[in-house]
């Protein structure tokens, strides 16, 4: 099952109304339903029972049958929707009874944890103060996205003749949720410096993986105008 039984042929959402409209007729307390939605629910499924014999029986289809089958379709799928969502909100009911229902199960929501190897960082091009880099799954280079589970990467820079061995002493340059990215490096960074950059993963849960190994490049060109 795909999908919820309000979805689909026509031929599986009748039999399928009829399936729920049973289970909470007499179950409704355990589905986290009152007695009165469970009474309005079953009118609805009896008019689409009737439209659809009707519309499907060669001596009573009609254009107006059809309609009203349809009609009646998308009234018992309205009610079904608004009564799953309290069926799904009710923590008693169980994935084995929301199957029985014709529901799908719960989605599970797996948190992968932050990969264990870090990004790699290539310098693409430094054209006066604009650095392009490009950013790569260590595990799999060849890979243009980011490893499932990764929403983004943390830069660093540090600008000094050698990469220091304190992490704290790097400057956050901010988060990409791109694999390719800019630098603009303020005036104050003097032309010919070096600098290094090294970066790091963020996972869905705000995670922060290692540091990939720091690269260093020469900054070039003066400083930046305010026209630019």
């Amino acid at each position: 099952m795909a999908r919820n039984f309000y979805f689909g042929k026509d031929a599986n959402i009748v039999t399928g109304s009829a399936n729920f409209a049973s289970l909470i007729a007499t179950g409704f307390a355990s589905y986290g339903l009152s007695s009165a939605q469970s009474t309005a629910f079953g009118v609805l499924n009896s008019a689409l029972q009737g439209t659809y014999s009707a519309a499907i029986n060669p001596s009573t289809r009609s254009p107006v049958a059809i309609e009203a089958k349809d009609i009646a379709i998308r009234n018992m799928r309205a009610s079904a929707i608004n009564l799953s969502k309290i069926i799904y909100s009710t923590a008693t009911v169980t994935d084995a009874q929301l199957v029985g229902l014709g529901l799908l199960p719960r989605n599970i929501r797996v948190n992968r944890p932050v990969p264990n190897v870090p990004p790699l960082v290539e310098i693409v091009s430094v054209s006066g103060r604009l650095v392009k880099t490009r950013l790569h799954d260590t595990a799999d280079p060849e890979r243009r996205g980011k490893p499932v589970g990764v929403v983004g990467v943390n830069i660093y820079s540090f600008v000094g003749d050698d990469a220091p061995t304190d992490p704290r002493q790097y400057h956050f340059e901010g988060m990409t949720s791109r694999m390719n990215c800019e630098i603009i490096f303020p005036n104050t960074v003097v032309s010919g410096a070096t600098v290094w950059l090294c970066a790091s993963w963020v996972s869905q849960r705000g995670q922060v993986s290692i540091g990939s190994s720091p690269i260093s490049f020469t900054l070039q060109g003066g400083a930046v105008t305010a026209s630019a």
